[in-house]
């Protein structure tokens, strides 16, 4: 009989929730704010809606899945359970990048603010403060975790609430472009070409990247065939709402508005929302935000790399390894904060193209394999069933798989390197050992229509 320890189930719906936002962390619009306007030619409100639209199918397609298989692993465990364990792996592979390189990126844009506001300590020094205390929150347990998370996200929604409010305010009081709250402006896309918005979603979808790190907690969580499918559509539709609203009031508010760095020109526009008191509540809340992403970000990728040791893919001693006490995955939590160690010496656009790359190849393989497990092996096949389990995911993959081909060939090459490297693991492990799963530990479930 098998007595290691197992983690813990004591997730609600809004805590998940509030864990998947704090993931997202509301505050990225303002941190990729530049980048993405420029991608997307002015556009942001149709870019933000483009990447919606895909996303939500995306969202679909795990909520289903999530109920088939509620364990850890993700796309992961839905590939290869719906489709093949080898295929599985590569698509675990992939995702392996964008949750290694989220707390990463959290940790970087923590320093960069940090470094900020206080000049005089170096980047590298609140890197590794952040390291240290991401992995003691994170090894004290996942309740500690839920709790920090939600404080975050709740002062975030109340900064771009209160964002949009000063503009708001500029509009009534004239001092903005527009005299009205109402306008159409924001949803046509004159004469920017909708390649260029098009490509401005693919980066967008890195906002919403968030939901589907929730289902890697699908262990921890109270009935997760229905908790985790809730909480998702939750995140989706909360994130777009405010990335939607905020976007909304800028353009129409100030549609002239131009700015010379990118990575800046969030905070160039929120001082001239706010002036010098927002700016600064600003920079105090991104700090807070990039923090709790970090957390939120740990807490993924631990779990997603549990899920590779216990079934074998990963070396099992290691990976599968959960505290008797904490009931957390400690090895793994400390293997990550070494790993974070890296943004002392790498910058934010690699961590971001490591993290776009994974994060978009999985959200193709999930909708696959919601046709190949319902459609093919389940055989559901009536009217309403061939548009839920066929249609839905099919343009979910379709539109997803397009927003992948619109990276940047730097991106896509990284990409396939990782992945070749991924092959090459493969073929050596299978030369050497026996095939992967050794266990299964789901039982399949069918959802309810």
């Amino acid at each position: 009989m098998n007595n290691q320890p197992a983690l813990s189930k004591s997730l609600k719906v809004y805590q998940i929730v509030f864990l998947g936002l704090a993931w997202m962390t509301p505050m990225i619009f303002f941190t990729v704010y530049g980048v993405a306007y420029d991608a997307a030619g002015g556009q942001m409100v149709l870019a933000y809606l483009i990447a919606f639209f895909a996303i939500f199918f995306t969202a679909y397609s795990y909520s289903r899945m999530v109920k088939a298989y509620p364990i850890a692993g993700s796309a992961y465990t839905y590939t290869k359970k719906a489709i093949h364990p080898r295929l599985g792996f590569l698509v675990g592979w992939a995702l392996l990048l964008d949750y290694i390189f989220s707390p990463i990126i959290a940790i970087l844009t923590f320093g960069i603010f940090m470094h900020t506001e206080f000049p005089s300590i170096p980047v590298y020094v609140w890197v590794i403060v952040m390291n240290i205390i991401l992995a003691l929150v994170n090894i004290v347990g996942i309740k500690s975790v839920a709790r920090i998370s939600g404080i975050s996200v709740v002062v975030q929604i109340l900064f771009i609430s209160l964002f949009c409010l000063f503009i708001i305010k500029d509009i009534a009081t004239g001092q903005a472009s527009s005299s009205t709250l109402f306008s159409l402006h924001p949803f046509l896309a004159s004469d920017v070409p909708f390649t260029t918005i098009f490509s401005g979603a693919a980066l967008i979808c890195f906002c919403f990247l968030g939901f589907d790190a929730v289902t890697t907690m699908a262990e921890e969580t109270i009935q997760p065939e229905r908790t985790i499918p809730k909480a998702i559509f939750l995140i989706v539709c909360i994130a777009a709402v405010m990335y939607i609203a905020i976007s909304y009031f800028t353009q129409i508010a100030y549609p002239g508005f131009t700015f010379t760095n990118p990575d800046n020109a969030a905070y160039t526009l929120v001082k001239l929302v706010g002036g010098n008191l927002l700016s600064s509540l600003f920079i105090t809340v991104l700090i807070i935000a990039t923090f709790t992403q970090g957390v939120s970000s740990v807490t993924s990728v631990t779990r997603f790399l549990y899920a590779l040791g216990r079934e074998s893919v990963l070396p099992q001693k290691v990976f599968s390894y959960i505290h008797p006490t904490f009931k957390t995955p400690v090895v793994n939590i400390l293997l990550v904060t070494t790993f974070s160690f890296l943004g002392m010496f790498i910058d934010l656009n690699t961590a971001v193209t490591f993290v776009s790359f994974g994060a978009l190849t999985a959200f193709t393989f999930v909708n696959l394999s919601v046709i190949v497990h319902f459609y093919i092996k389940l055989k559901k096949r009536s009217f309403t069933e061939t548009i839920l389990y066929l249609i839905f995911p099919l343009i979910g993959a379709a539109f997803i798989g397009w927003l992948l081909t619109l990276l940047n060939k730097d991106t896509l090459l990284i990409g396939v390197a990782w992945l070749t490297i991924g092959f090459l693991y493969l073929f050596v492990k299978s030369r050497l050992s026996a095939p992967f799963v050794k266990r299964d530990h789901s039982k399949v479930t069918v959802p309810e229509k």
